[in-house]
């Protein structure tokens, strides 16, 4: 490496594949400066080709430690001969599956080194779990900084992981306000049926049960024609069939479409008029996100980080997930009204473009890397002096 090059940032990832946090490493990659940062992305279980091809930069070496299913001790040794190889200024691994090689990355002498959470793990949805807790401890010795996506992510690093709040640095993911973007307004697209949507894994975790029987008891009440709504489930998983078998024993069959795993996710967005996330828990959600830029109003739980992005009663309604027809109640509102669709549409488009755009999440990792390497103090600090606890969400 010439001594004027950039500096390296090796990003450790389980697997790039569709998903959000993948999406928010190639976001990353693809728009820093080249002048400013280098970037490598070792993936402990491989990539899927398809997602590769979507970095855009020539330079970025993306490498698979092939780590095999289970315990795979051998997997550490690849990814320290891996690190001392590429002698990376920075390591930045993210959530449960890679934190454990913040200590590799100390014995590879790497100087810097950065871990982000993305999200709460399927098998721990609260982040109670001993275990999980009990490892993410051990490594807080070595990790410099810690990136939380969301504020409530952040204080359950310092209060459940014990991390110093002087090492968090939380910064929220952009959204690409030109891929994901509206329709036209004279697209002539039909003010019925609504379609009522959602995007990701067919999960217990993601909830979309909780979203058909909401469906189902909307569609039963006379005041809501069945003619007039639809729903969307985009993504595929274990669910699947049981969602289909329900939904026909329900007699929604035929308004349940099942779209499976989607490449196109803005498309998807498009053609729904309202976006509902009912997750059990979240981080901070990509897809409420992309449905605001899309100028969709956004029914969510009242769960992780979504307070940080829903406004109530202003780009969409907030329900609590544990009490019975909460979503229906939030839900049957956009049904009926159609000028409320818009008005809360295009006020979450307006607050992605002014609070979550890709430029800003871009220029807070250079802030955060530059502060690591002692470039220049950084502009995007968090962890501001004499504060005690993180602000509540709102």
């Amino acid at each position: 490496m010439s001594s004027s090059s950039p500096p390296l940032v090796a990003h450790v990832i389980y697997r790039l594949d569709v998903g959000g946090l993948e999406n928010g490493v190639v976001n990353l990659v693809n728009r820093m400066p080249r002048d400013r940062y280098r970037h490598a992305i070792i993936c402990l279980a491989g990539f899927g080709r398809d997602f590769r091809k979507r970095i855009q930069r020539d330079d970025v070496e993306v490498l698979s430690i092939n780590k095999r299913p289970g315990k795979d001790f051998a997997m550490y040794g690849r990814v320290w001969r891996t690190l001392r190889r590429l002698q990376p200024q920075i390591v930045h691994t993210r959530n449960l599956g890679t934190v454990d090689l913040q200590w590799v990355a100390w014995a590879a002498r790497v100087g810097h080194r950065v871990h982000g959470e993305h999200g709460w793990e399927a098998t721990d949805p609260l982040g109670r779990d001993p275990r999980q807790l009990r490892v993410r401890r051990a490594c807080r010795p070595v990790i410099q900084r810690y990136v939380p996506m969301s504020r409530d992510l952040a204080r359950w690093l310092q209060h459940d992981v014990g991390v110093p709040r002087e090492r968090i640095r939380q910064i929220y993911n952009g959204v690409d306000t030109q891929r994901f973007s509206p329709l036209p307004v004279d697209s002539g697209r039909p003010a019925e049926p609504v379609t009522v949507g959602t995007v990701g894994r067919l999960d217990p975790v993601k909830n979309q049960v909780q979203l058909r029987e909401a469906f189902a008891v909307l569609r039963s009440r006379e005041s809501l024609p069945a003619a007039t709504m639809r729903l969307r489930l985009v993504g595929d998983g274990p669910l699947r069939e049981h969602l289909r078998q329900r939904a026909a024993e329900l007699g929604i069959g035929a308004q349940v479409e099942f779209t499976g795993a989607r490449d196109d996710t803005p498309d998807q967005l498009r053609s729904m008029d309202v976006f509902v996330l009912p997750s059990v828990n979240e981080g901070i959600s990509n897809t409420i996100l992309e449905a605001m830029a899309t100028g969709l109003p956004v029914v969510a739980g009242r769960v992780g980080g979504n307070p940080e992005l829903v406004q109530e009663g202003a780009t969409g309604r907030l329900y609590d997930p544990a009490r019975p027809g909460a979503l229906e109640q939030a839900l049957e509102p956009y049904i009926i009204d159609r000028e409320l669709r818009r008005t809360h549409g295009s006020a979450g488009r307006e607050r992605v473009l002014q609070n979550f755009g890709l430029d800003a999440m871009i220029q807070r990792y250079l802030d955060l890397y530059d502060e690591l390497l002692n470039c220049r103090p950084a502009t995007h600090v968090s962890s501001a002096p004499g504060v005690k606890e993180w602000p509540k969400a709102g």
